[in-house]
């Protein structure tokens, strides 16, 4: 049982807060051969990865994604690095049409197109031992009714939900600003839909809770442990969608670490800069020592108890 499925005792709750892991997302490194990028990231100290399937680092769509899958994996093994698959690639299925087709597009047959690539990603998650596959819903079509939109998305993701669970991985949906699933209300809703289902969770990102959440990030951690798979982090503004490096925007860092680490969370908090790549490496190197700075003091993870120096 790994670290990101083992039940907590309440121990463990009511203990020193848990140590968080740090990871980078590898959107942020897309100018970056992957093996560099991973070899970065280790070298640099950070725990884990936020891998997105994309044509330049594990393209989901080429020949052999087993076997290319099994050489990622071993080459994580061999850095220590820990990983979330993440489904945000911009053009992967439609090199016209940003993160098209979605869950939520008129015609069945993209919408399938969108839930194969998500199994493909529950796949590709379980062959490396991922904590969590991320995923969002898309943006309202024109001229669909929300009513019609929640209904194609609870159908498009039943069978990715039945791959997840029959994988043992769960499903992290992110709430993301000009969605139709914009909030955590909105995921509490898609939840109520697909009947509560145990390999359905969240992705929750730092910077969307200050863009548009009426709770502060704190708060939006505190509320959203229960189903909380993975954590997307970045700075950002109040009412503005725009992810900032550490310290341009308005966040209080520190309380968000806090609270994370008083969840008992478990998974990889990741950076999230997709649109700092070009100066990916040098935005890698600042901010672990900023992530780090701002964690509260914690005992070691359950990953590590028992472990030598």
């Amino acid at each position: 049982m790994t670290s990101a499925t083992r039940p907590r005792t309440g121990d463990e709750r009511s203990a020193t807060p848990t140590a968080l892991r740090f990871g980078y997302g590898t959107n942020g490194l897309a100018d970056l051969r992957l093996d560099d990028a991973l070899a970065l990231l280790a070298d640099l100290g950070y725990d884990g990865v936020g891998l997105t399937l994309d044509h330049m680092h594990l393209d989901p769509l080429a020949p052999d994604l087993a076997a290319r899958t099994r050489r990622v994996g071993r080459r994580l093994a061999a850095l220590g690095l820990e990983v979330t698959v993440e489904t945000g690639a911009r053009y992967v299925l439609d090199p016209r049409r940003k993160h098209g087709p979605s869950l939520l597009d008129p015609d069945p047959a993209d919408r399938a197109r969108r839930a194969d690539l998500l199994i493909r990603a529950v796949r590709v998650a379980a062959d490396l031992g991922a904590h969590a596959v991320h995923c969002f819903s898309g943006t309202l079509p024109p001229g669909t009714d929300e009513d019609a939109a929640w209904g194609r998305l609870a159908g498009a993701l039943t069978p990715v939900l039945e791959a997840a669970t029959a994988a043992g991985i769960p499903l992290a949906v992110e709430p993301e600003p000009g969605h139709l699933l914009a909030t955590l209300a909105d995921f509490h809703h898609l939840r109520h839909l697909l009947g509560d289902p145990a390999h359905l969770g969240l992705t929750l990102d730092i910077g969307h809770c200050q863009c548009l959440e009426p709770l502060s990030p704190a708060d939006c951690v505190r509320a959203a442990a229960p189903w909380l798979r993975h954590v997307q982090i970045e700075d950002m503004r109040r009412g503005r969608h725009e992810h900032l490096p550490f310290g341009d925007g308005d966040i209080d860092f520190p309380a968000v670490l806090a609270a994370l680490a008083a969840t008992s969370y478990q998974g990889l908090t990741v950076v999230e800069l997709p649109r700092h790549s070009h100066a990916g490496p040098h935005f890698a190197e600042v901010s672990l020592p900023f992530l780090q700075a701002a964690a509260p003091a914690t005992r070691p993870s359950p990953s590590t108890e028992g472990s030598s120096a």
